[in-house]
Protein backbone atom coordinates (compact mmCIF):
# COMPACT_ATOMS: atom_id res chain seq x y z
CA UNK A 1 0.00 0.00 0.00
CA UNK A 2 2.76 2.42 0.89
CA UNK A 3 4.37 1.99 -2.36
CA UNK A 4 0.97 2.37 -4.45
CA UNK A 5 0.48 5.87 -2.45
CA UNK A 6 3.86 6.79 -3.26
CA UNK A 7 3.52 5.83 -7.21
CA UNK A 8 -0.42 7.82 -7.16
CA UNK A 9 1.33 10.74 -5.30
CA UNK A 10 3.84 11.53 -7.95
CA UNK A 11 1.21 11.14 -10.79
CA UNK A 12 -0.84 14.16 -8.45
CA UNK A 13 2.47 15.82 -8.07
CA UNK A 14 3.19 15.66 -12.17
CA UNK A 15 -0.67 16.28 -12.95
CA UNK A 16 -0.49 19.29 -10.50
CA UNK A 17 2.24 20.76 -12.23
CA UNK A 18 0.80 20.28 -15.94
CA UNK A 19 -2.29 21.79 -15.05
CA UNK A 20 -1.33 25.74 -15.63
CA UNK A 21 0.13 24.32 -18.73
CA UNK A 22 -2.48 22.66 -20.26
CA UNK A 23 -5.50 25.53 -19.11
CA UNK A 24 -4.99 29.00 -19.40
CA UNK A 25 -3.54 29.67 -16.07
CA UNK A 26 -3.92 32.05 -13.16
CA UNK A 27 -2.12 34.80 -11.83
CA UNK A 28 -5.24 35.67 -9.27
CA UNK A 29 -9.17 37.15 -10.03
CA UNK A 30 -9.90 38.64 -13.17
CA UNK A 31 -12.16 41.39 -12.16
CA UNK A 32 -14.73 40.75 -14.35
CA UNK A 33 -15.78 37.38 -12.27
CA UNK A 34 -17.37 39.58 -9.95
CA UNK A 35 -20.78 41.21 -9.64
CA UNK A 36 -18.15 43.92 -7.88
CA UNK A 37 -15.41 44.43 -10.34
CA UNK A 38 -12.05 43.86 -8.62
CA UNK A 39 -9.59 45.06 -11.11
CA UNK A 40 -6.50 45.16 -8.54
CA UNK A 41 -7.44 43.54 -4.99
CA UNK A 42 -5.00 45.55 -2.00
CA UNK A 43 -4.92 41.83 -0.67
CA UNK A 44 -3.37 40.19 -4.30
CA UNK A 45 0.69 40.30 -4.23
CA UNK A 46 2.09 41.08 -7.50
CA UNK A 47 1.77 38.89 -10.71
CA UNK A 48 5.55 37.73 -10.44
CA UNK A 49 5.45 36.78 -6.64
CA UNK A 50 2.77 33.63 -8.63
CA UNK A 51 5.27 32.59 -11.10
CA UNK A 52 8.44 32.55 -8.86
CA UNK A 53 6.74 30.81 -6.16
CA UNK A 54 5.11 28.14 -8.06
CA UNK A 55 8.03 27.19 -10.27
CA UNK A 56 9.56 26.10 -7.30
CA UNK A 57 6.92 24.71 -5.19
CA UNK A 58 5.95 22.79 -8.37
CA UNK A 59 9.62 21.32 -9.37
CA UNK A 60 9.95 20.41 -5.50
CA UNK A 61 6.77 18.58 -5.13
CA UNK A 62 7.96 16.21 -8.09
CA UNK A 63 11.03 15.77 -7.06
CA UNK A 64 9.97 14.72 -3.51
CA UNK A 65 7.59 13.00 -4.86
CA UNK A 66 10.29 11.14 -7.49
CA UNK A 67 12.94 10.33 -4.35
CA UNK A 68 10.16 9.23 -1.78
CA UNK A 69 8.94 6.63 -4.53
CA UNK A 70 12.51 5.72 -5.50
CA UNK A 71 14.06 5.55 -2.10
CA UNK A 72 11.12 5.94 0.95
CA UNK A 73 8.58 3.94 -1.01
CA UNK A 74 8.52 1.69 1.91
CA UNK A 75 9.10 3.80 4.78
CA UNK A 76 6.41 4.55 7.47
CA UNK A 77 7.65 7.87 8.23
CA UNK A 78 7.03 9.12 4.65
CA UNK A 79 4.14 8.09 4.38
CA UNK A 80 2.24 9.53 7.26
CA UNK A 81 1.67 12.84 5.39
CA UNK A 82 1.58 11.08 2.12
CA UNK A 83 -2.17 10.52 2.03
CA UNK A 84 -3.73 14.34 2.93
CA UNK A 85 -1.11 15.61 0.31
CA UNK A 86 -2.47 13.74 -2.44
CA UNK A 87 -5.68 14.76 -1.72
CA UNK A 88 -4.63 18.64 -1.72
CA UNK A 89 -2.72 17.51 -5.38
CA UNK A 90 -5.81 15.61 -6.67
CA UNK A 91 -8.01 18.91 -6.04
CA UNK A 92 -4.98 21.41 -6.91
CA UNK A 93 -4.71 19.76 -10.11
CA UNK A 94 -8.19 20.90 -10.78
CA UNK A 95 -7.95 24.17 -9.45
CA UNK A 96 -6.99 26.43 -11.93
CA UNK A 97 -9.66 25.36 -14.23
CA UNK A 98 -12.47 25.61 -11.56
CA UNK A 99 -10.80 28.60 -10.86
CA UNK A 100 -11.52 30.40 -14.31
CA UNK A 101 -14.50 29.47 -14.12
CA UNK A 102 -15.87 30.03 -10.69
CA UNK A 103 -14.15 31.82 -7.78
CA UNK A 104 -17.01 30.67 -4.53
CA UNK A 105 -16.26 26.96 -5.81
CA UNK A 106 -12.33 27.70 -6.37
CA UNK A 107 -12.58 29.47 -2.55
CA UNK A 108 -14.11 26.22 -0.87
CA UNK A 109 -11.28 23.85 -2.79
CA UNK A 110 -8.43 26.02 -1.88
CA UNK A 111 -9.11 26.07 1.89
CA UNK A 112 -9.76 22.23 1.85
CA UNK A 113 -6.33 22.13 -0.28
CA UNK A 114 -4.58 24.08 2.64
CA UNK A 115 -5.77 22.21 5.10
CA UNK A 116 -4.45 18.58 3.43
CA UNK A 117 -1.22 20.57 2.91
CA UNK A 118 -0.70 21.90 6.37
CA UNK A 119 -2.22 18.49 8.05
CA UNK A 120 1.07 16.62 5.72
CA UNK A 121 3.06 19.23 7.29
CA UNK A 122 2.69 18.16 10.45
CA UNK A 123 3.08 14.61 9.52
CA UNK A 124 6.54 15.04 8.43
CA UNK A 125 9.22 13.00 10.20
CA UNK A 126 11.81 15.05 11.24
CA UNK A 127 14.73 13.50 9.07
CA UNK A 128 15.24 13.78 5.19
CA UNK A 129 13.98 17.82 5.76
CA UNK A 130 14.75 19.09 2.05
CA UNK A 131 13.63 15.99 0.62
CA UNK A 132 9.65 15.97 2.17
CA UNK A 133 9.43 18.91 5.28
CA UNK A 134 10.71 21.66 2.85
CA UNK A 135 8.77 21.33 -0.13
CA UNK A 136 5.91 20.37 1.90
CA UNK A 137 6.89 23.38 3.63
CA UNK A 138 6.84 25.96 1.05
CA UNK A 139 3.47 24.65 -0.20
CA UNK A 140 1.30 24.64 2.75
CA UNK A 141 2.66 28.05 3.39
CA UNK A 142 1.73 29.22 0.02
CA UNK A 143 -1.59 28.30 0.57
CA UNK A 144 -1.57 29.58 4.01
CA UNK A 145 -1.58 32.68 2.13
CA UNK A 146 -3.20 32.36 -1.20
CA UNK A 147 -6.57 30.92 0.83
CA UNK A 148 -7.32 34.19 2.68
CA UNK A 149 -5.90 36.65 0.09
CA UNK A 150 -8.80 34.25 -2.50
CA UNK A 151 -11.38 34.64 0.32
CA UNK A 152 -10.81 38.25 0.95
CA UNK A 153 -11.41 39.29 -2.87
CA UNK A 154 -14.08 36.42 -3.34
CA UNK A 155 -15.67 39.20 -0.22
CA UNK A 156 -15.67 42.03 -1.81
CA UNK A 157 -16.14 41.24 -5.32
CA UNK A 158 -19.36 39.94 -3.93
CA UNK A 159 -20.38 43.33 -1.79
CA UNK A 160 -18.68 43.03 1.06
CA UNK A 161 -17.34 46.50 2.29
CA UNK A 162 -15.17 49.13 2.95
CA UNK A 163 -12.77 46.87 1.13
CA UNK A 164 -9.47 48.05 2.42
CA UNK A 165 -10.69 46.56 5.60
CA UNK A 166 -12.06 43.27 4.65
CA UNK A 167 -8.92 42.42 3.15
CA UNK A 168 -6.97 43.92 6.22
CA UNK A 169 -8.96 41.60 7.87
CA UNK A 170 -7.80 38.46 5.79
CA UNK A 171 -4.19 39.72 5.68
CA UNK A 172 -4.39 39.51 9.22
CA UNK A 173 -5.67 36.42 9.67
CA UNK A 174 -3.22 34.86 7.35
CA UNK A 175 -0.48 36.50 9.12
CA UNK A 176 -2.22 34.69 12.63
CA UNK A 177 -2.73 31.83 11.14
CA UNK A 178 1.41 31.64 9.88
CA UNK A 179 2.32 32.67 13.28
CA UNK A 180 0.34 30.11 15.50
CA UNK A 181 1.67 27.30 13.05
CA UNK A 182 5.45 28.26 13.83
CA UNK A 183 4.80 28.90 17.33
CA UNK A 184 3.11 25.71 17.73
CA UNK A 185 5.18 23.47 15.38
CA UNK A 186 7.60 20.97 17.16
CA UNK A 187 9.95 21.50 14.30
CA UNK A 188 11.07 24.11 12.89
CA UNK A 189 8.92 25.10 9.32
CA UNK A 190 11.40 28.47 8.04
CA UNK A 191 10.12 27.27 4.05
CA UNK A 192 6.74 27.62 5.43
CA UNK A 193 6.94 31.09 6.83
CA UNK A 194 9.16 31.70 4.16
CA UNK A 195 6.38 31.14 1.88
CA UNK A 196 4.19 33.46 3.63
CA UNK A 197 6.82 36.46 3.75
CA UNK A 198 7.32 36.25 0.04
CA UNK A 199 3.55 36.39 -0.19
CA UNK A 200 3.39 39.10 1.72
CA UNK A 201 6.44 41.10 0.27
CA UNK A 202 4.58 41.09 -2.87
CA UNK A 203 1.63 42.83 -1.08
CA UNK A 204 3.53 45.68 0.19
CA UNK A 205 5.51 45.82 -3.55
CA UNK A 206 1.45 45.94 -5.50
CA UNK A 207 0.53 48.16 -3.22
CA UNK A 208 3.23 50.71 -2.78
CA UNK A 209 3.75 50.78 -6.79
CA UNK A 210 0.17 51.50 -6.89
CA UNK A 211 0.37 54.27 -4.14
CA UNK A 212 -1.82 52.79 -1.85
CA UNK A 213 -0.02 53.86 1.42
CA UNK A 214 -2.51 52.27 4.57
CA UNK A 215 -2.74 49.20 2.80
CA UNK A 216 1.19 48.58 2.14
CA UNK A 217 2.25 50.37 5.50
CA UNK A 218 0.10 47.40 7.30
CA UNK A 219 1.28 44.77 5.25
CA UNK A 220 4.95 45.94 6.18
CA UNK A 221 3.76 45.95 9.99
CA UNK A 222 3.03 42.34 9.06
CA UNK A 223 5.91 41.78 7.38
CA UNK A 224 8.04 42.94 10.52
CA UNK A 225 6.20 40.95 12.51
CA UNK A 226 7.22 37.70 10.66
CA UNK A 227 10.73 38.24 10.01
CA UNK A 228 12.03 38.03 13.06
CA UNK A 229 10.17 34.56 13.66
CA UNK A 230 11.02 33.69 10.32
CA UNK A 231 14.96 34.35 11.38
CA UNK A 232 14.65 32.28 14.24
CA UNK A 233 13.14 28.99 12.52
CA UNK A 234 16.21 29.50 9.95
CA UNK A 235 18.69 29.11 12.84
CA UNK A 236 16.86 26.64 14.38
CA UNK A 237 16.85 24.53 11.26
CA UNK A 238 20.53 25.18 10.25
CA UNK A 239 21.04 23.55 14.01
CA UNK A 240 19.29 20.81 12.86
Amino acid sequence: MERLKAILLLCAAIAFALSPVLSPGFSGFTGDQFPVPQPDPPIQPMGLTFAVIWTVIYAWLIAMAGYGLLRRADDAAWDRPRAPLLLSLVIGAAWIPVANLSPLWATGMIWVMWATALHALLRAPARDRLWLQAPLGLYAGWLTAAAPVGTAVVATGYGATPEIWVHAAFLLLASWIAYAVARFSARPVPFYLGAVVWAVLGIVIDNVTVGRWIFAGLAGVVLLVLLPVFGQHIRRFARG
